[in-house]
């Protein structure tokens, strides 16, 4: 798989759809801004979990379209792990009210630049990094909703336990990018569980590692 995020000279993504200019204090109601959760990036080729390790936000690839590994990073020894899992979003700490420094690792060249995000309102998160402090750009994420309730679905009857579609398998709907709905290569973890296996337990706090 290619570059998951975009973020190499004239390539960067730096315009703002119309629909993500909304201020995050209309659209979260007066709560604190909260970046956490899965996002589907710009090219719709990933999505990214963004977790909280005491008090610092880390991203996590979670699904890809196609599978890859981080051929181009500098570590030899990395070269031949899959980009599935792979940290993306590195040690982000909040600098505004919805806004978090740190870093960003791009595999599409195995280098790490220094970046920020922005809630920019509930669904859409901006993605910005900077080469050299100079030449900087970035992209639109979506939020992924959660699943659909169970209830909004019929009840079955004796009849309807067995659903036949006369419609040939490869015609049947397909979960769109930004749905909820579990693809096989999606790791399904705690969120502890992701910052336990990025941060190691010697850098978590001694509560946690208890549990």
């Amino acid at each position: 798989m290619g570059a998951i995020i975009t973020l190499a000279g004239a390539a960067w993504i730096g315009a703002v759809p119309a629909s993500a200019q909304t201020s995050n204090q209309n659209t979260t109601g007066g709560q604190p801004a909260d970046p956490t959760g899965v996002w589907l990036v710009a090219k719709q080729i990933a999505r990214i979990r963004i977790v909280n390790c005491d008090g610092k936000l880390w991203g996590v690839v979670v699904w890809e379209a196609r599978p890859g590994i981080d051929n181009k990073n500098p570590d030899p020894n990395l070269r031949s792990r899959p980009t599935l899992g792979m940290p993306v979003l590195l040690g982000m700490t909040q600098t505004k009210a919805d806004q978090w420094d740190g870093q960003i690792y791009n595999s599409g060249d195995g280098h790490t630049y220094s970046a920020s995000i922005t809630l920019l309102n509930n669904d859409n998160l901006r993605v910005k990094g900077c080469f050299l402090a100079i030449l900087c750009g970035g992209e639109i994420w979506t939020r992924v909703k959660a699943p659909e309730t169970a209830q909004q679905a019929p009840p079955q009857t004796a009849h309807s336990a067995r659903p036949h579609s006369s419609r040939a398998p490869s015609q049947r709907s397909r979960p769109a990018p930004n749905s909820r709905k579990p693809a096989d290569t999606e790791q399904a973890e705690t969120d502890e569980d992701v910052c336990l296996r990025i941060l190691g337990p010697a850098r978590l706090p001694h509560e946690r590692r208890l549990k």
